[in-house]
């Protein structure tokens, strides 16, 4: 197929595009570029093709002739949806159903939406499945939501979307982010022998390898349309749902002199779920490779391997609302977060 990635040089992207690309499609990456040149190490492989854009910008002629669209493209963590809710919204919600819509009209059959299991926000104790309501606690959350939402009227016999709400990503990609909670812990803990955690350590939260995310993605993209159409999957694996105090202590048994702290500021953390991923498991046949055990191990020997440092790790490059607001006290960026 042909495929078009949003977000194509980001973190998901920088595996999401190597990895449709193996499995035979022809891939054109889509990014407005706020993090280009943020690796760790070598950059990922390009796609065949590539458009610098802002996804705000895409009309029916730039998806014309494509097959599928995987958008990945957002404001991708609470911190920087926080950093101005407005623009959150008319990245995350309004330019996404307005992407799908263009898609639409271009005549392209599969909408691959990258949802968020943080839209069940403050989820109780039971594991969640795809039928549970929704308890949003941040402007990213409430942006998922309202996407899906607005993106699942355009479902008809020509247009097929899919909504993959993705379980919290971890492990390492060329286009590293420092602010997911595994590849922060392992940084943190191997950089300063601290393990910090910046909560009580009590929230729960299901976790899922960059890498199964991708395959994840590419299952969906590839199934049967009669089994996907229209659905929402939550992504990743029922028995990886862990707290955050039992993935520090992961972490600090897998770093040699480590011990676990709780920032001075800890508190509890809104965003505690825990999801069940039995219908992907079961309509796919899908298997995640990765647990956190293993994916600390390989964040250790990527991190050892390429270098990183304390300077590198807390600064500009790796964690994204320092990257944005570095554009835009240099005036690279405006407040609505286009290019100046």
């Amino acid at each position: 197929m042909k495929v078009l990635v949003t977000g194509h040089d980001g973190y998901i992207g920088a595996r999401m595009v190597p990895l449709l690309s193996d499995a035979g499609h022809e891939v054109t990456g889509l990014d407005t570029g706020y993090y280009a040149g943020n690796h760790l190490g070598p950059a990922a492989a390009a796609p065949a093709h590539e458009i610098r854009m802002d996804i705000r910008d895409v009309t029916a002629d730039v998806l014309a002739g494509q097959d599928a669209v995987i958008h990945l493209a957002a404001l991708s963590n609470d911190p920087l949806g926080d950093l101005n809710s407005d623009v959150t919204y008319g990245i995350n919600h309004r330019a996404s159903v307005a992407l799908a819509a263009a898609a639409k009209e271009a005549g392209v059959g599969r909408f691959l939406f990258s949802s968020s299991c943080s839209l069940y926000g403050a989820g109780g104790a039971a594991p969640l499945t795809e039928t549970a309501g929704f308890n949003p606690v941040t402007p990213y959350g409430e942006s998922k939501i309202l996407s899906e939402q607005g993106i699942a009227p355009l479902a008809d016999d020509d247009f097929s979307p899919t909504y993959l709400r993705n379980a919290t990503v971890y492990g390492f990609s060329p286009q590293l982010r420092a602010d997911l909670v595994v590849n922060n812990l392992v940084g943190y803990a191997m950089l300063t022998g601290e393990v910090l955690v910046k909560s009580d350590g009590s929230p729960w939260r299901p976790l899922l390898h960059v890498e199964d995310m991708c395959r994840a993605f590419l299952a969906i993209l590839e199934a049967d349309r009669g089994v996907v159409h229209d659905q929402a999957f939550n992504i990743g694996s029922t028995a990886e749902n862990y707290q955050v105090r039992t993935v520090a202590e992961l972490v600090a048994d897998a770093v040699d002199g480590s011990e676990v702290t709780f920032s001075a500021s800890a508190s509890p953390d809104l965003r505690d779920y825990q999801v069940d991923f039995t219908k992907l498991a079961e309509a796919l046949s899908f298997e995640c490779n990765w647990t956190v055990p293993k994916g600390i191990t390989e964040l250790m020997d990527a991190y050892d391997r390429f270098g990183l440092t304390e300077e590198t790790f807390l600064g500009d490059r790796f964690l994204r609302i320092r990257s944005i607001r570095n554009h835009i006290e240099a005036g690279r960026l405006d407040t609505e977060l286009r290019w100046t």
